[in-house]
């Protein structure tokens, strides 16, 4: 019989890692990897008896390639903390998995909710990520310390899944704000070598609210589209702002070892 390994990927998560859980008892293996939390998500997630694998984070690609090699499964489905499997979409997954004809790897469609609502603009459905369900072996990502890429390893195509998971990307609007805060930080590594102004930060992040509120019609998801499309102005531009910090601090700093 195929075994299915479910990972999830979870930093002081206490709120929402038990309905995550829940949401895929129905797999053979759930596998918590942790990055110490401090607010007792692995304990939570242990209670519900997930193996939890406690993993010193240096980047979202090398938390994931350490969370596959924590999977024993011959399929392994990837979901993150504010995530949940339907009852529709497991059903699918088990399906797949128990198909010898079946591909190596599949994006699987997300519902994303936002104060209060379906959001069915903005970017956010059906909201693909990386292949979500994939044979073990078959998928790797790259070292990217956010926004990580991936690699299918396989010669066939890339599935999709008719049925959707959920996803709850934020409790409040101070997740909203923590949320920007956390990934333009870690979004600035990757772009501190372009040359970047302030005035280029700025026009950057302007693009990404036109992007979302106009280009992908974030306007007809009413307060909440434009609540998106002011958060992605945000993270945008305070991405670009702290590369530019990174490298006026590293010309400083050049300046003073020189005089020194």
């Amino acid at each position: 019989m195929t075994q299915i390994s479910v990972y999830i990927i979870a930093f002081n998560e206490a709120e929402k890692v038990r309905a995550t859980i829940q949401s895929v008892l129905w797999a053979d293996e759930i596998v918590l990897v942790d990055s110490w939390s401090t607010d007792g998500t692995a304990e939570i997630a242990a209670s519900m008896g997930a193996k939890v694998v406690q993993v010193q984070f240096n980047g979202f690609g090398d938390l994931r390639n350490q969370a596959l090699a924590a999977c024993t499964g011959d399929w392994i489905f990837s979901l993150d903390a504010d995530e949940r499997c339907t009852p529709a979409a497991a059903e699918e997954i088990r399906a797949i998995c128990n198909d010898a004809q079946s591909l190596d790897a599949y994006f699987v469609p997300r519902r994303n909710y936002f104060m209060g609502q379906w959001i069915k603009h903005s970017g956010w459905y059906p909201n693909y990520r990386q292949p979500q369900l994939f044979r073990k072996g078959h998928l790797a990502y790259d070292q990217k310390p956010v926004h990580e890429g991936f690699e299918v390893i396989s010669k066939m195509p890339i599935g999709y899944l008719k049925n959707a998971i959920w996803q709850f990307p934020f409790k409040n609007f101070a997740e909203v704000m923590h949320k920007a805060n956390r990934y333009s930080s870690l979004g600035a590594e990757k772009i501190k070598h372009k040359r970047i102004t302030m005035g280029s930060a700025f026009l950057h992040g302007l693009w990404a609210f036109i992007k979302h509120y106009v280009f992908k019609q974030g306007f007809r998801d009413g307060w909440p589209g434009f609540v998106i499309a002011l958060g992605n102005f945000e993270g945008t531009f305070y991405r670009y702002a702290k590369a530019f910090e990174m490298q006026k601090n590293t010309e400083w700093t050049s300046t003073l070892d020189a005089n020194n």
